[in-house]
């Protein structure tokens, strides 16, 4: 049955008054063109925009000029949080569904396969491996380990909009319909399939084809001496043209590949870095953090492509949205990445991609809103990928909708008003599986839920039953656990977590030894 969904803003109920300029009339009378650019494993830090309370020695390393120019443009979000995995994010994007709801919470691939590492001591549960499905399949094939929702893509085609998936899906499993964006209320795809990765980004390896990471749509491209990211950038400019010619608004899901492994060399950029001594590593850029850093800045330089078509046509312009996020923490391990592991790549932070650590969860983002937002401001509010479900339905100024789901997201349409007062509420993540890279639970891998409320930050070790707790506001780098003396904090919070998994009957593991279910973290105190 769906739901009618009734909306909240962040800092207000989500109401579009009448605008009193002439730019803000014109908004009211053509729904507004929206771009959403998502980045894949992006840190936090890696850009030359400082994210944090002051520029670091990894915004030093970077080079993103138009990254610098949107910031300018719009307002960052210092506090943007997505899951610490790539599907559970791009689900709750689509769902706007926290992953504790819909389920998706490891990466999928192939139909009816889970991608989880072996433990000896936990069993873990029948999460929705499959993925994300649209609410009108019923074959027992494609509901299986399935969430069907009304997709947001469907919602804005269903009112008016000429929706474009351009890059990475990776919502569904291969063989479902989830698996294809054009099943998910995308009139256009590009590029995009059960795939997480690309199988090359080399234009002269034909984008991985052959393997099951292959990138499909762009044969054209085939032989060719081309970087995946500007083929696609290339693709998605001609998607907004038809659009345009057509008189129709248009919803662009910017959906890199970049910066996710492999580090195929961009030789446009990896000169302005192999060799440079580095400040944070105090050492020189190796090969691979050289071919990483040249693939942020050869996700910039699509940006500024983007940027720079968009105002050529300066009615088009001003009447588009920009939205960028990326998906998860950066990849924090170092058979990877150059440095320490978990301490170097998303520094101050700790971890990162698959962790509960900050470095884990906490991302780049910022909006431009013609007439809106204003330039080259900064925002505290908290905001969580759920949220961009109903902001950008709000932004379109899309009130009235049903639902397969029940949506978790709240709209931040009021912070980008310019409504200053934060509102505080709390965020959970909840990942009850094994990320097959790394099992290290001391650095918040392993499957855990957390909350993050105020200051703090709870982590919930299902495998060993341990809760730790943070202070973010003093100590990003959760290198203090303050837990043993702050217990009324921690059993406050360990309630609150456990009330919230509960509400959505989040599933647990088991331990194998005894067939038990792992006690909610409130029931270990």
């Amino acid at each position: 049955m769906r739901n009618n969904i009734l909306l909240s803003s962040i800092g207000g109920i989500a109401t579009l008054s009448m605008a009193c300029s002439c730019n803000q009339q014109a908004q009211q009378t053509a729904r507004p063109n929206i771009v959403l650019f998502l980045v894949d494993d992006m840190g936090w830090q890696d850009t030359s925009v400082p994210f944090y309370n002051d520029t670091t020695p990894l915004n030093r390393r970077y080079n993103t000029p138009n990254m610098e120019r949107l910031a300018q443009m719009g307002v960052k979000f210092t506090e943007a949080y997505a899951c610490a995995i790539s599907s559970p994010t791009r689900c709750s994007l689509l769902s706007g569904m926290n992953a504790s709801r819909h389920r998706v919470t490891n990466w999928t691939l192939e139909y009816n396969t889970q991608t989880d590492a072996q433990s000896d001591v936990l069993a873990l549960p029948e999460w929705n491996y499959n993925g994300i499905q649209p609410d009108t399949v019923k074959s027992p094939h494609n509901t299986a380990n399935a969430t069907p929702i009304t997709s947001l893509p469907q919602v804005l085609h269903d009112n008016g909009y000429y929706t474009i998936h351009c890059g990475k899906a990776h919502f569904g499993a291969r063989t479902t319909p989830g698996a294809d964006p054009s099943t998910m209320g995308f009139d256009v795809n590009i590029g995009g399939g059960p795939n997480g990765a690309p199988g090359s980004y080399l234009g002269t390896e034909n984008f991985g084809a052959g393997s099951k990471f292959a990138v499909e749509g762009l044969e054209k491209y085939h032989g060719t001496d081309i970087f995946l990211t500007e083929a696609l950038t290339i693709e998605a400019i001609e998607a907004m043209k038809t659009s345009i010619a057509a008189g129709q608004p248009f919803f662009l899901y910017m959906s890199h590949y970049a910066v996710h492994s492999p580090y195929s060399e961009d030789k446009r950029f990896v000169g302005n870095y192999l060799g440079k001594q580095d400040e944070q590593l105090n050492d020189t850029l190796k090969s691979s953090e050289a071919r990483y850093a040249a693939l942020v800045e050869g996700m910039d330089k699509s940006l500024g492509d983007l940027l720079d078509f968009l105002q050529s046509q300066p009615e088009v312009a001003q009447n588009t949205i920009i939205l960028f996020m990326s998906d998860n923490g950066g990849q924090a391990l170092n058979n990877v990445r150059q440095g320490t592991a978990n301490r170097d790549q998303n520094y101050p932070a700790r971890a990162g991609k698959g962790s509960a650590f900050m470095g884990g969860v906490r991302e780049p983002m910022m909006v431009y809103w013609p007439g809106v937002t204003q330039g080259g401001t900064t925002t505290t509010q908290r905001v969580i990928i759920e949220d961009f479900y109903p902001t950008i339905l709000d932004m379109a100024g899309i009130e009235n909708y049903e639902t397969h789901q029940t949506i978790d997201g709240i709209s931040f349409v009021q912070t980008l008003r310019g409504d200053t007062s934060d509102v505080q509420r709390p965020l959970v993540w909840h990942f009850p599986n094994l990320w097959g890279e790394t099992q290290n639970t001391e650095e918040g891998y392993g499957a855990y839920s957390a909350i993050l409320k105020g200051n703090y930050h709870l982590i919930y070790t299902w495998e060993t039953g341990r809760l730790r707790l943070y202070d973010t506001a003093n100590d990003i780098g959760e290198q203090n656990d303050i837990a043993a003396n702050n217990p009324e904090v921690v059993k406050a919070l360990a309630t609150e977590l456990s009330q919230y998994l509960r509400e959505r009957d989040a599933q647990r593991p088991s331990f194998k030894s005894t067939g038990k279910l792992c006690p909610w973290p409130d029931e270990t105190l």
